[in-house]
């Protein structure tokens, strides 16, 4: 994941997402964090499984998800690992992601986190929810590419 801007270094992926999900649109978002949280980060110590987005009185809010306290230092100093961090998009991008939220009824999730140069950011994506008969396609399809691949190695 290589940038012509920057350099840029996963830290997390979210791969259960885009299985829950259908991703519609990504969009890029810095996030607000305390400097144990950025340690932590840096350590990898990260969850965005059960994570997701809301927007409340025009600003973008990231919830659920999991940044381990830091270990080194103190209790009285550290974060609350699940505590709600703000996410920084331009106000275009925000206006654009209330209408679609409140009007097609779709939801925000954390998608990955990483390391743009020196600052964290997390891709957000603007999904709908998957069917049950779509996350059965999603898996008899994966299962067909694998027996494909195995049967092109055999040849």
């Amino acid at each position: 994941m290589s940038n012509q801007n920057g350099k840029t270094k996963l830290i997390t992926d979210n791969r259960q997402a885009r299985f829950l999900y259908e991703i519609l649109e990504t969009y890029e978002a810095g996030i607000e964090l305390t400097g144990t949280e950025v340690k932590s980060i840096r350590a990898g110590r990260i969850n965005l499984k059960d994570g997701y987005a809301l927007i409340r009185n025009g600003e973008a809010w990231l919830i659920n998800v999991h940044i381990s306290p830091y270990e080194a230092s103190g209790q009285y100093f550290n974060h609350d690992p699940r505590r709600t961090r703000k996410l920084l998009l331009h106000r275009k991008e925000i206006n654009k992601l209330i209408g679609q939220v409140e009007q097609k009824g779709l939801t925000l999730v954390p998608l990955k986190m990483y390391f743009k140069d020196s600052w964290v950011k997390v891709s957000i994506g603007l999904a709908q929810g998957k069917k049950l008969h779509d996350k059965r396609e999603t898996l008899k399809r994966r299962q067909d590419e694998r027996d494909m691949q195995r049967a092109m190695k055999r040849w």
